[in-house]
C-alpha cells in the first residue's frame, strides 16, 4: 500500500471528566447563616466526529493514537458552577466507517454532514448548595464529577463513489478515469501503476453527474491478502454500478473470457452481495486488437449469456467512452442510492469491578452517603430515566451486597441513600 494512503486506523478516545463539585457557605458581612452555595462542576468536554470534505485518506491517524477531550472545571462558591470543558472535535473523511475495535460492529457511518458524538464527557458533580433542606441546613458534602466515556475504534474508510472500476492490473481503468472525468491518476505501462484508489466525478449532461473510482488492479487469490486488491476491495463496498474492464486485445497473451471469470470469483470470494451487484463490461483497447482474434466475440457471448451488457471502448482512443458513460448513467438512474451502513453497536454497561466494598458513612441529617470508584463508573454508564438500565442498576447493587450492608448498618424504610448525584428512598 502507499504511503500516501491509509485506509484504515485505530485510535483510543476518552471524553472529559466532570468537574467536582464543591463545599461553601455564603459569608457576608452582616448577613448572619448565609447558607450552602457551592457550585457544581462542568460537564467534562465531549469526543465529536466530523466529516471534513477537504480530507481524502486517515494519515492524521497513522502518528496520533490517543485522543483526549478536556476535563470539566470544578465549581466554586457564590454557587457558580465550574466551566465545561470544551468538546474536542476530530475530523474525518466522508464515506468514514466507525467500529468497536472489540467487536467490529459499526457504531456510526459517517457519509452525512451530521457531527456524531462519540464519546459524551462525564457529568459534573453536584455542589453542596444542592444537598439543602429543611432537616438538612448545612450539607457539609458535595459530589465529585462522573468520568467521561471512553472507547478504542477502528476508523475504516469506504470510498462514496456510485461506479467502480474493477479488473486486472494494466487492462486501462486510469485511463478510462482520466478520459471520462478531470481525475488524473498515474498511467504507465506496467502493473501496479495505481497502488490507491482515485476519485472522479463524470458529468454527463445538465444536472446529471456520477462519481467514479478507480481500484488498483484486483489479481487472482486478492481475497485471500494477493496484491494490492485486498486492502482497496472494500472501497467499492458502496458503488451501486461495477464497470468491469477487460483487455481484449491479448497484447499480454491474456483470455479475456478467463480474466472476466477470475476477477469476478474473488469478488464472489471477498463478498458474495458484491458479487451480485450489477455490472457493466468495458471491453477495453479494441483499437488494438489483434486481426482475426475471436476475443472480442468470445467476451461479449459470455457476458450477455450471464445477462450483462457490453460496450466496445478505446479509453486511450476516446473511442466508446460517450457510450460507456450514457449507459452507466441510465443504469444508475434506476439503481437505489449509494449504500448507507446501519449502526449494529449497542452500548452496553461498564463492567465493573464490584469486589471491593463501597465506603458508607451517615451524615448529620441521616442521609446514607455511599461512594466506591466502581459505583461511579457504574452511574456513568447507565441511563437512570430508562426502565431496563434502572432494573441493571438496581441488580448490580444487589449482587454487590450493598443493600446488605445498608441493611446491617441499620438503615430503615424511608432514609435516604446518596450515590454521588442520585439519590433515592430506600424501601426494603
Amino acid at each position: 500500500m502507499a504511503a500516501s494512503f491509509i485506509d484504515k486506523a485505530r485510535i483510543t478516545v476518552k471524553a472529559g471528566n466532570g468537574g467536582n463539585g464543591v463545599v461553601s457557605f455564603h459569608r457576608e458581612k452582616y448577613v448572619a447563616a448565609g447558607g450552602p452555595d457551592g457550585g457544581d462542576g462542568g460537564r467534562g468536554g465531549s469526543i465529536v466526529l466530523k466529516v471534513d470534505d477537504n480530507m481524502s485518506t486517515l494519515m492524521d491517524f497513522r502518528y496520533k493514537r490517543k485522543y483526549v477531550a478536556p476535563n470539566g472545571m470544578d465549581g466554586q462558591g457564590a454557587r457558580k458552577s465550574g466551566k465545561d470543558g470544551a468538546d474536542l472535535v476530530i475530523r474525518v473523511p466522508r464515506g468514514t466507517l466507525v467500529r468497536d475495535a472489540e467487536t467490529n460492529e459499526i457504531i456510526q457511518d459517517l457519509s452525512d454532514s451530521e457531527p456524531f458524538v462519540l464519546c459524551r464527557g462525564g457529568r459534573g458533580g453536584w455542589g453542596n448548595s444542592h444537598f439543602a433542606t429543611p432537616t438538612r441546613q448545612v450539607p457539609r458534602f458535595a459530589k465529585p464529577g462522573l468520568p467521561g466515556e471512553s472507547h478504542d475504534v477502528i476508523l475504516e474508510l469506504k470510498l462514496l463513489a456510485d461506479v467502480g472500476l474493477v479488473g486486472f492490473p494494466n487492462v486501462g481503468k486510469s485511463t478510462l478515469l482520466s478520459v471520462v472525468s478531470k481525475a488524473q491518476p498515474k498511467i504507465a505501462n506496467y502493473h501496479f501503476t495505481t497502488l490507491f484508489p482515485n476519485l472522479g466525478v463524470v458529468w454527463v449532461d445538465e444536472g446529471v453527474s456520477f462519481v467514479m473510482a478507480d481500484i488498483p488492479g484486483i489479481i487472482e487469490g486478492a481475497s485471500e491478502g494477493a496484491g494490492l486488491g485486498h486492502d482497496f476491495l472494500r472501497h467499492i463496498d458502496r458503488c451501486r454500478l461495477l464497470v468491469h474492464v477487460v483487455d481484449v486485445s491479448g497484447s499480454e497473451g491474456r483470455d479475456p473470457v478467463e480474466d472476466f471469470d477470475a476477477i469476478n470469483e474473488e469478488l464472489q470470494q471477498y463478498s458474495p452481495a458484491l458479487a451480485e451487484r450489477p455490472q457493466i463490461v468495458a471491453a477495453n483497447k479494441v483499437d488494438i486488437l489483434e486481426p482475426g482474434s475471436d476475443n472480442l466475440d468470445r467476451l461479449r457471448a459470455h457476458v450477455e449469456a450471464l445477462g450483462f451488457s457490453l460496450v466496445e471502448i478505446s479509453a486511450a482512443a476516446h473511442q466508446g467512452t460517450r457510450e460507456l458513460v450514457g449507459q452507466v448513467a441510465q443504469a444508475l438512474a434506476v439503481l437505489p442510492p449509494v449504500k448507507v451502513f446501519e449502526p449494529e453497536y449497542i452500548s452496553r454497561p461498564a463492567v465493573v469491578d464490584t469486589s471491593v466494598p463501597p465506603q458508607i458513612r451517615r451524615a448529620d441529617d441521616g442521609t446514607w452517603l455511599v461512594e466506591s470508584p466502581w459505583l461511579e463508573r457504574l452511574l456513568g454508564s447507565v441511563n437512570l430515566n430508562d426502565y431496563e438500565s434502572r432494573m441493571y442498576f438496581d441488580k448490580t447493587l444487589r449482587e454487590a451486597g450493598l443493600f446488605q450492608r445498608l441493611e446491617e448498618l441499620g438503615i430503615q424504610d424511608g432514609d435516604t441513600v446518596s450515590l454521588y448525584d442520585f439519590e433515592f428512598e430506600y424501601q426494603r
